[in-house]
Order: structure tokens, then sequence, then C-alpha cells
């Protein structure tokens, strides 16, 4: 298929020719299979980052031992929200999933709010990871090659990096995420073999899988940070239309990321307490901070594996960067296509079929928000302050709020679509698992905003506390507005939100 406006299709039906303009707007089916898929989604959970970040940082604030027993009680969740999501992902392939799903079962309107909400909830995931990114590569030069640079100098070039790649051919970015991945992954079992091969003064404790771990003020926080590691799943049906079986292969790749994601972070988790013991692990965790897993690797797998688990934690970061940024650049298409953006945004690149569009304006988006960070930055290089603690620490809260919401409201669309369809009856088990899941979600994304000056590391009286949410809260209302605008002036277009390449075929078989 090409990608030129302008191009000519012959039609299956009378065998002519027809002229259709806008062919562009539809992504290239058959780029992807489960592998490709697949590997594109996990690359988003980052496992590295996850293991040596987000686990110390939990069990050091959280004070909480039961961090692997949370994995699994997120997997039952995310597994029941997979049911219905899944589900829907048979009747809609769209590549604004939360908001194409949303806008099909609460309204056009609705689906309006939750798309801005989306673009700018990955966007904020995608760029806070530039903080720790640049941070890493900064330290890692400093200590290997004794160059100091400011961390902003290697997040800018990432960024520019990750532009580059999302303007190629998606396969490409396919095989440079699974060759990181697999590496990632297979050294993190490596340890964890390590760990259980030669535990703490405990033993093969399995005391973190003790519901008594989980109680406390702090278990609905510690949730929220958890639930971040397995951010990246639910982009499955947002590559649903580069892909020759959709019904199928999105629905399976968001089964296997979601059950293989809880059961390697649990084990990982527990791995984790049983290095240390579990009675050590909070107090281990405080002291070496995001260096633990790098501190019991030393020990246990010698420093020249754990100087290529280092440079791992910055090349899996890389593949989170380009794998969130490719679903900013297929929301930002697909709000094209459907006038919730410029037209522009709506077209493929004729030499790749990717939204490069789109993909450029994650990548200058990318670059402002990270130079605003630098220029602010008056401490000494080194100093995690901006990168870390307020770049990753700000947007990755702010961008995992929007996404525990719009997978909330997801599960109430679920709902309602098959309500509206007169499938309750036959899809009712599924319904049962979509309210129950939205329920939980909405639960922590409550925990989340009332928590929030702890998610980022402010105060009780710190503006922070609501101006931060308060971004997902000005996206929403602003998404909203734009769907009544839409409403009112163009009614054709508000009645076409969220239907993307159908509507694209419907006008394709009137042109015909």
């Amino acid at each position: 298929m090409t990608t030129d406006s302008s191009s000519t299709s012959t039609s299956a039906a009378g065998g002519g020719i027809s002229t259709f303009k806008g062919q562009e707007r539809a992504l290239r089916a058959d780029r992807l299979g489960t592998g490709g898929l697949l590997l594109s989604v996990l690359a988003a959970t980052a496992p590295l980052m996850v293991v040596a970040g987000v686990m110390p940082t939990t069990f050091a604030v959280m004070g909480i031992v039961g961090q692997p027993l949370l994995f699994v009680v997120l997997g039952v969740v995310l597994i029941l929200f997979s049911v219905g999501y899944a589900e829907m992902s048979r009747h809609v392939h769209n590549a604004g999933a939360f908001y194409a799903y949303i806008s099909r079962g609460l309204g056009g309107t609705a689906g309006a709010g939750a798309a801005l909400v989306a673009l700018v909830a990955y966007n904020a995931l995608q760029i806070g990871i530039y903080g720790i990114f640049g941070f890493e590569v900064s330290g890692l030069l400093a200590t290997y090659a004794d160059v100091e640079i400011a961390w902003w100098i290697p997040a800018l070039v990432a960024a520019l990096a990750v532009g580059l790649l999302g303007w190629l051919k998606i396969d490409v970015n396919a095989r440079v995420l699974g060759v990181l991945l697999v590496i990632e992954v297979l050294l993190v079992v490596i340890f964890d073999i390590a760990a259980l091969a030669d535990p703490g003064k405990e033993g093969l404790s399995l005391h973190a899988f003790n519901p008594d771990t989980l109680t406390g003020a702090g278990v609905g926080t510690a949730l929220c940070f958890c639930i971040a590691a397995f951010l990246g799943f639910e982009q499955a049906p947002v590559y649903a239309e580069e892909t020759s079986r959709p019904h199928v292969l999105a629905p399976r790749v968001m089964f296997f990321a979601v059950g293989g994601v809880a059961v390697f972070f649990a084990l990982s988790s527990w791995a984790l307490t049983v290095a240390t013991g579990p009675s050590a692990i909070v107090g281990t965790a405080q002291k070496q901070s995001a260096g633990m897993l790098f501190f019991l690797t030393e020990s246990r797998l010698g420093g020249t594996f754990t100087d290529v688990l280092h440079v791992l934690f910055v090349t899996g970061m890389f593949a989170a960067l380009l794998s969130f940024h490719n679903v900013v650049a297929r929301y930002a298409f697909a709000m094209g296509r459907e006038g919730l953006l410029p037209a522009a945004f709506g077209r493929t690149s004729g030499t790749s079929g990717a939204p490069g569009t789109g993909s450029l304006l994650q990548t200058a988006v990318a670059v402002v928000v990270v130079a605003a960070f630098a220029i602010a930055d008056d401490k000494p290089v080194g100093d995690p302050t901006a990168p870390v603690l307020q770049l990753f620490t700000w947007l990755g809260n702010i961008g995992a709020l929007g996404v525990i919401l719009l997978m909330a409201a997801a599960s109430l669309s679920v709902v309602v679509f098959f309500v509206r369809r007169g499938a309750a009856g036959a899809q009712a088990w599924r319904l049962a698992t979509s309210a129950l899941s939205g329920l939980a979600l909405l639960v922590i994304a409550g925990y989340t905003v009332k928590d929030f000056e702890v998610l980022v590391g402010a105060g009780p009286d710190s503006s922070l506390s609501w101006v931060l949410p308060g971004v997902i809260g000005l996206a929403l209302v602003a998404g909203l507005l734009l769907g009544l605008v839409v409403r009112a002036r163009a009614p054709e277009k508000h009645a076409r939100i969220g239907l993307g390449n159908e509507a694209f075929q419907l006008d394709k078989a009137a042109s015909s």
C-alpha cells in the first residue's frame, strides 16, 4: 500500500480504478507478528529499571516487606482488567486504543477527554525517563571514562536518537527493543538465581508472601509505586492496525505481558528479600537506594557482571523511551485522523508508513521539557535533584496517574459498550471482571492523589501535591471542552471519534 495522498486504488467490486485521497490515514498492516508486538510492549516495562529503581524505592519509602505479594495482587487486578479490555480489542482496532475504547462506550466527548489525558500521560512517562537516563549515563562516563558532563547532554542526545528511530519502520524498532530486552531479562534472572543460591542469614524465606506484611497505612501508596512497573502491557491494541490478525494478536500479547510481568517482578522482588533477609530488606534499601541491586550483585557475581548490569540499566531505559515514544506518536496519529489534532498528525510518512508527524511532535516536546529542567538546574554535576528527584519522579507519577484513570474509565466503557449492544448476557463474566478491576483501579487512583506528596517527595503543605496531579485534571477538562466544541461545530466528526481505521475504510468505500 502506498502512502501518497494522490495514489489510486483498484476497486475489488468493479475492477475499475478509483482515486482515493488520504490513504496515508491508515497505518500499514502486517508489519508486526506476535513476537514483534510482544517485544514492543514489554520494552516499556524496562525490567531492570523496575528491579534497580522502583523496587528499592518502594522498600525504602514504604517500609513494606511484602512487595512480592503486591505484584501478585496487581497482576490479578490487571488480568481482570485485561479480560474485558482484550474482548473490546476484538471489536475496536484503533491506534488510539484507550480513547477509542472509551469513545465507543461512553461517547465521543468522553473519548476526546481521554485522548488528551492519554497524550499527556504517555508523554510524561516517556519524558520523565530522560531524567534518570541522563543521570545514569553521566555517572557511567564519570566512572569509566573520567569525563564529567551534565545529565541533560546525554538526555538530549537520546531524545534526538529516539526521534530518528521513531521516524523509521516499526520492525526496526522492534528488533532494537527485542535485543535489549532479552539481555536485560537474562541478567536479572541470573541475579535471581544467584540470590536464591546464596541467600541472606534467614535463608530461602517466603515471609515476603505473607499477607501480614501488607498491614499499615503505606499499602495503598505502595500499590501506586508498583503499578507503574506494569505500564506498557496496555499498549498492545495501540499497534492493532499494524498486525495481520489484530483480534487474535492484541489479546494474546496482553495476557502474555501481564502474566509474565507479574511473575517476573514478584520473583525478582522476592529474590531481593532473600538476598538481604526479609528483616533487613527495608534497612538495606534505605541505605543503598537505587544502588541496592548493584550492591547485591557485586558480592555474588563480581565486578564485571555489575558493570555490565550498569550498562544494561541504561540500554533498558533507552528501550522504554523508544516504546513510549512509539505509543505517543500513534495516539497523535489517531487524534489527527479524527480531527482532535491538526490533520497533519493523521498522516503517515511515505517512506516507512510510521506516524512521522506524531513522532516529531513527541521529540519536540521532550527536547523542550528536558531543556527547561536543564536551565532550572542550579545543582553541581552529579546531583540527582533535577534529573531524578524532579524530572523522573514528577513526570513519572503524573503519567502513572493518567494511565490508571484511563484504565478505570476503559473498564467502565467495556461494560457500557456490551450492554448497549445487547450482549450483557453473553459477556456477563467479562463485564463482571471489568467492573471489579475498574473499582480496584479507582481505589488505587484515589490513594495516588491522596498521597501524591509522598510519591514525589514533597512536604504535606507543598503545592506540588495538587499542581502535579492537576496536570492530568487540566488535560481531562481541556479534552472534554474540545469534544464539546467538535460536537457543536462538526457533529459528523464527533460521531466518528473512536472509529479510527473503520472511518478510513468507510471513506475509502464511499470514494470507490
